[in-house]
């Protein structure tokens, strides 16, 4: 096999397999080569990823050692996405009854996931995440796109328990957007005990949803990692959570004059993205 060959397949075969040490005998025997071409081509593959800050390739030495990629994105990226991204939230078509905003489309598209996932994945990469946990319907999407970059599985909390689930732990919460007493479920055997977990959530506007999450995780003796929402009212003060990320801001929505004002959230002051 040629060196661009080798080159293509151990790009694809390594970021098909984030977070996941792959040894250097195992790609030496793949492509039939000397270990010290794998190292020579890891090398350009290692420069190439930081030089277009997309992605981070880790070498680690030893016996036991190997090499893994770390999908990992330069803040050139991220702040360019987010601009477009709150750009094309500020559509006024998207105003809904209650001040939500219609995100369906950005959910259900396959490419702003793929660069989500990869966005959230960038800060969590080095916190040792054991899973991502969202709550029904519309986080799901977003919890399976980071779980998928953060090599971790991805879990769901449930209004109402399901017979195929068995047994599962419950938790009350007040929900901020109905005012009102609601309930969470998540099955004994989804998370196990001492787990690091990472909450996301499509959209956060008292955050009371994300109140109950935690209160969930903390009912599996483990530890929330982190919150992480794709976006967040900033114009409802009264938030029940103090320390999250929101990947876009929307600081006002005048149903009247049918006017949404958004901008990147806090997520780019609040990530490192100097390990490039």
């Amino acid at each position: 096999m040629k060196r661009s060959e080798r080159l293509v397949d151990m790009t694809k075969y390594l970021m098909e397999r984030p977070h996941t040490l792959i040894s250097l005998p195992f790609f030496a025997k793949r492509y039939d080569a000397a270990k010290s071409s794998i190292s020579e081509d890891l090398s350009i593959l290692k420069h190439t990823l930081a030089g277009n800050q997309d992605g981070i390739l880790e070498t680690v030495a030893g016996a036991a050692g190997g090499v893994r990629y770390i999908p990992y994105l330069g803040k050139k990226h991220a702040e360019e996405y987010l601009t477009d991204l709150a750009s094309r939230i500020e559509d006024s078509s998207r105003i809904l009854p209650g001040g939500f905003v219609y995100l369906s489309d950005i959910l259900g598209n396959t490419q702003d996931l793929r660069r989500i996932g990869e966005l959230i994945a960038t800060k969590y990469a080095y916190a040792n995440i054991d899973a991502v946990m969202t709550v029904e319907t519309k986080g799901i999407a977003l919890a399976q796109a980071t779980a998928r970059y953060l090599d971790v599985p991805f879990v769901t909390a449930r209004k109402r328990s399901k017979v195929t689930e068995g047994a599962t732990v419950s938790v009350n919460y007040i929900s901020s957007s109905l005012d009102r007493v609601s309930k969470m479920e998540l099955p004994t055997r989804a998370l196990k005990k001492g787990s690091n977990v990472l909450v996301v959530d499509d959209f956060m506007k008292g955050g009371g949803t994300l109140t109950g999450m935690e209160e969930l995780v903390k009912e599996f003796d483990s530890t929330v990692a982190g919150i992480c929402v794709l976006c967040e009212a900033d114009f409802d003060k009264n938030k029940l959570v103090d320390d999250y990320l929101s990947l876009v801001k929307i600081s006002n929505i005048d149903t009247q004059k049918k006017l949404i004002m958004a901008e990147p959230g806090n997520f780019l002051t609040e990530t490192d993205f100097s390990r490039f």
